[in-house]
């Protein structure tokens, strides 16, 4: 059994009321999840303050308070804690709650605009192969061994994100690969967390709704690797021209990969097409089943990061030749009666889209119509919205403007502001039909012999989300059930 003090002594608490040696049988933040021996500390959020639940969870029993501000009533028997920002000791106080399990094996984040989850994947995928048994934190799902756990979040919240590592550790993991989202970095939610070593994959316009600058959503990446420690390792990708800013003032030993200069891991592509890639790393010439300049950046990565932890050159090379990546990662499937490929992407920003419609136009013979279906997701950076319409049409032969998930806002006026980045003479190259699966449908009965189908933006995710609510879809399946028509 826990005790107050065990969990609190790293916080630097401005003031104490109560005992200390209160029995603490969970960390919660969420106050319905409150119950007897809770300690729960009190955050402000964008919508709603923990603090003005403080009443409700200790008439469910909870033991503990911490906030950043003392309510003016208190409880007998209740211990309070006062900090300056419960946000940022969260982290702490729920890794000291499961005795740190971050510490206890190799703990790899991967940090940066795009690649993020194709890089986790193959990392646990890589060790995998290599017989260690390893967790996986990622966007598409969260995985012990063989144990596939939803993902809700691309990094969980402080107290979730150091129970599944506390699971992690119960399983005997001895390396965990983690996506670390810059909203993540943000809002402490990985403090109290010990890294082996981080990755940078590139750093391009997404989440300026939430940073507000892209100044300060780079500074916010920067701030991952600032807190590493000279035991962990620090590889970036050079060829990001912020790719160094992220090292600057790092602790870790730093080390770097490139396709294009000088690196510590040095790669070259010497094929690219439908079949997949064949590169040089290192001297060697390996092909991979993966296809396009961005995946060969992703397999750069992974090969560094392997290294970095003491595995062999040629096995690494070996098995990675054999990996498919991440779900919704530039997924591809035919019809073959129409000889008609669809590819799915998660693509949801500009340089996302760009680098999926400069992979294909690489791989087009010339005569091939490329349709791209795209939409933005509601309530989420507007700014990029206009960039989306612009680069799907520059890029495409035909444009079909769709609902991605619209959430709150009306899908039609999202529409509308993707359009306002279209250019004048790109206006007869698109259409809008807001129903997304009424948009494949029209895709497929136009597409003809040898066309392209891009479905950009959803990826691996099963759902569309209208108004609050999240039903099921799924554009690999919708995309499928169409191909199966025109074969019959």
């Amino acid at each position: 059994m826990k005790t107050l003090a065990h969990i609190v002594s790293n916080i630097n608490p401005l003031f104490i009321q109560g005992s200390t040696l209160t029995p603490i049988h969970d960390v919660c933040i969420d106050s319905r999840k409150a119950t007897n021996g809770s300690c729960f500390v009190a955050i402000k959020g964008t919508h709603t303050d923990g603090h003005d639940y403080i009443d409700q969870v200790i008439t469910q029993g909870a033991a503990a308070i911490i906030c950043t501000q003392l309510p003016a009533h208190t409880v007998e028997g209740i211990t309070y804690i006062q900090v300056a920002d419960t946000s940022a000791v969260v982290g702490l106080l729920a890794a000291a709650f499961y005795d740190h399990p971050s510490a206890r094996f190799k703990l790899i984040g991967i940090t940066g605009t795009n690649g993020k989850t194709t890089c986790a994947t193959l990392m646990f995928q890589l060790f995998t192969s290599l017989g260690y048994t390893c967790g996986l934190i990622s966007t598409v799902q969260n995985q012990i061994g063989n144990k596939i756990i939803p993902a809700t979040h691309t990094t969980p919240d402080a107290v979730s994100l150091q129970a599944l590592l506390a699971q992690m550790k119960a399983e005997h993991c001895s390396h965990v690969f983690m996506e670390v989202s810059s909203h993540a970095i943000h809002q402490h939610r990985i403090a109290g967390t010990h890294f082996a070593g981080a990755c940078f994959t590139n750093i391009t316009h997404d989440h300026l709704d939430y940073h507000h600058s892209f100044e300060e959503y780079i500074r916010v990446k920067k701030m991952f690797f600032d807190g590493l420690d000279k035991s962990a390792f620090a590889l970036t990708n050079v060829d990001d021209k912020r790719g160094m800013v992220m090292l600057q003032n790092t602790k870790a030993l730093k080390k770097t990969y490139s396709l294009r200069t000088m690196a510590d891991y040095k790669g070259k592509v010497l094929e690219n097409n439908l079949g997949g890639l064949v590169m040089m790393i290192d001297s060697n010439e390996v092909f991979f089943k993966m296809i396009g300049e961005f995946n060969a950046y992703n397999l750069l990565c992974v090969y560094g990061a392997a290294i970095e932890l003491g595995e062999s050159k040629q096995e690494v090379l070996q098995i990675l030749s054999m990996l498919s990546g991440a779900e919704g990662r530039f997924d591809y499937l035919f019809s073959e009666k129409e000889n008609i490929m669809g590819i799915i992407d998660y693509a949801h920003t500009p340089d996302a889209l760009l680098n999926v419609l400069a992979t294909i136009q690489k791989l087009r013979k010339g005569n091939e119509t490329l349709f791209t279906i795209v939409g933005c997701g509601g309530d989420r950076d507007k700014t990029k919205r206009p960039l989306m319409g612009m680069v799907a049409c520059e890029h495409s032969d035909k444009v079909i403007l769709t609902a991605d998930n619209p959430r709150s806002e009306d899908p039609m006026t999202i529409i509308r502001e993707m359009e306002a980045g279209i250019l004048a003479n790109h206006k007869r190259k698109y259409v809008c039909i807001a129903d997304r699966k009424e948009a494949i449908k029209t895709a497929c009965s136009i597409a003809e012999n040898g066309d392209i189908i891009l479905i950009a933006g959803k990826g691996h995710e099963k759902y569309q989300e209208i108004n609050g609510v999240k039903m099921p879809f799924d554009d690999k399946i919708i995309l499928s059930e169409m191909f199966n028509l025109f074969e019959k």
